[in-house]
């Protein structure tokens, strides 16, 4: 398979757990994994090496060379099989791990870093990287849940076409099945043609749930032909698209949704369905653009 899988690091818990998560999605892929440290001090006019008074191993550098050993320690005893590189790259989180997106397969990082504020469930690096990222971005909140679903929220999007093919490929990496969600409201979901051309707006009871199966049915057409081996669970679910998601993820392995949906204002690169996953779903996220958002 090969490809590249990189994770960002800052010394936080948060990080390394995505150091395991990122190594065992490089093992799944057979890919490289490439751990990466954010240097901004160098921009900055401090001292970077060891003080005169301090012991040689100190300073800032080394600090930052100690997190990344850290990482690519962590890494390497959770696949030991994995090639792992590292790099110490200047510049601001944001700008060097959207860089490195790339030419990345996938990016990983915590969901907070050290430089968050108390109280924030998701750094402001995690929310921007899923936005900006050039590569899926997987958002290490809590631990996947062993034995259930890839699940993947599903709404006719080209983000959520793209998402639903990471979620297919996923679980056949992971030997997992795959719940496809789809919710709707009455106020989200597009009428269906009147029965009755005479009555506009007649049409008999459950056309408006059928039109969303339908939906759901059609942005799953052919992924079973593709993976022939991944169980497949639909739901469509009445109610509102993020408390779903987010019950749904209390069992899921990991959540794959589109960085903005069909129903976003146009221009925003994230919308709030994958905004409100980032903050409050129970398993890692992984946000997907598609052909629609600008990626």
């Amino acid at each position: 398979m090969g490809g590249l899988v990189v994770v960002g690091v800052d010394g936080s818990a948060s990080g390394l757990a995505a150091v395991e998560e990122a190594a065992r999605e490089a093992r799944w892929r057979g890919a490289a994994l490439r751990v990466v440290h954010a240097f901004i001090w160098a921009r900055m006019p401090v001292p970077l090496g060891p003080s005169p008074y301090g012991p040689p191993a100190g300073g800032l550098r080394n600090m930052a060379d100690r997190l990344v050993a850290e990482g690519v320690e962590r890494a390497s005893s959770t696949a030991p099989e994995v090639e792992v590189g590292s790099a110490v790259v200047s510049g601001e989180p944001l700008t060097v791990l959207e860089a490195e997106s790339r030419g990345a397969d996938l990016v990983v990082v915590g969901s907070r870093g050290m430089g968050g504020f108390v109280g924030l469930m998701v750094g402001s690096t995690a929310v921007h990287l899923a936005a900006h990222g050039r590569c899926p971005v997987l958002v290490v909140r809590e631990p996947s849940h062993a034995g259930g679903p890839v699940l993947v929220g599903v709404d006719g999007s080209p983000a959520s076409e793209a998402a639903v093919d990471f979620a297919f490929a996923e679980a056949a990496l992971r030997g997992s099945g795959v719940l496809a969600l789809h919710a709707y409201t009455p106020w989200n979901a597009p009428l269906p043609p009147p029965q009755d051309p005479s009555m506009p707006y007649a049409n008999p009871p459950g056309a408006v749930t059928a039109a969303e199966e339908r939906l759901l049915a059609e942005a799953l057409a052919g992924r079973r032909e593709i993976y022939p081996g991944v169980p497949v669970e639909h739901a469509v679910v009445r109610g509102d698209t993020r408390k779903a998601l987010i019950e749904a993820s209390a069992s899921a392995r990991i959540l794959a949704v589109g960085a903005r949906g069909r129903g976003g204002f146009k221009g925003l690169l994230l919308g709030s369905v994958s905004q409100a996953m980032l903050h409050h779903a129970h398993c890692p996220v992984a946000v997907v653009r598609g052909s629609g958002t600008g990626a």
